[in-house]
């Protein structure tokens, strides 16, 4: 029969042996890709052992990897702790996979689209740049040469009205 310690960690659904604990996962619950993610970030804990009790279960077992190094039941809640976090990662993944998707289509068109250097520089040189129509190019003084003149075309020197 049962002690009351063990029908509880029953009911929690694990069962603890000496130096293991082993429980059952349904994988309409936690996807095969999560167990695998929970287990990886055990392996430096305990040993990992997966199994295959029925076609739509996944049976593992941590063992300490020293006798009575490391406390069981917290161990084995937090291999469900993370369980949980591995298949809300992996729903997020595969909910956001088609914006991601997008995106990275997105920037790498814009990447092949982009101009090379060559083709900048040779656009450069099609263009006429000679060509001033706002007379850019035309320095100040012979724009405004008719202003600095006085009414008989010599130039006047303004220090010469002041004195």
């Amino acid at each position: 029969m049962a002690t009351e310690g063990e029908a509880q960690q029953s009911r929690l659904g694990f069962t603890l042996g000496a130096d293991q604990v082993s429980f059952d996962l349904e994988e309409s619950v936690y996807p095969l890709e999560a167990v695998y993610g929970a287990a990886y970030l055990f392996l430096d804990r305990c040993f990992v052992y997966l199994t295959r009790p029925s076609a739509d279960s996944v049976g593992v077992r941590l063992t300490a990897q020293e006798a009575g190094s490391e406390d069981l039941e917290k161990l084995a809640g937090e291999f469900a702790n993370e369980l949980l976090s591995q298949t809300l990662r992996l729903k997020l993944a595969q909910s956001t996979a088609r914006i991601r998707e997008y995106y990275t289509a997105a920037a790498l068109r814009a990447a092949t689209s982009a101009p090379s250097v060559d083709e900048l520089l040779a656009e450069l040189e099609s263009e006429e740049l000679l060509e001033d129509p706002l007379e850019i190019m035309v320095p100040w003084e012979e724009k405004h040469a008719s202003d600095q003149t006085d009414g008989e075309g010599t130039e006047s020197d303004p220090k010469a009205k002041d004195g």
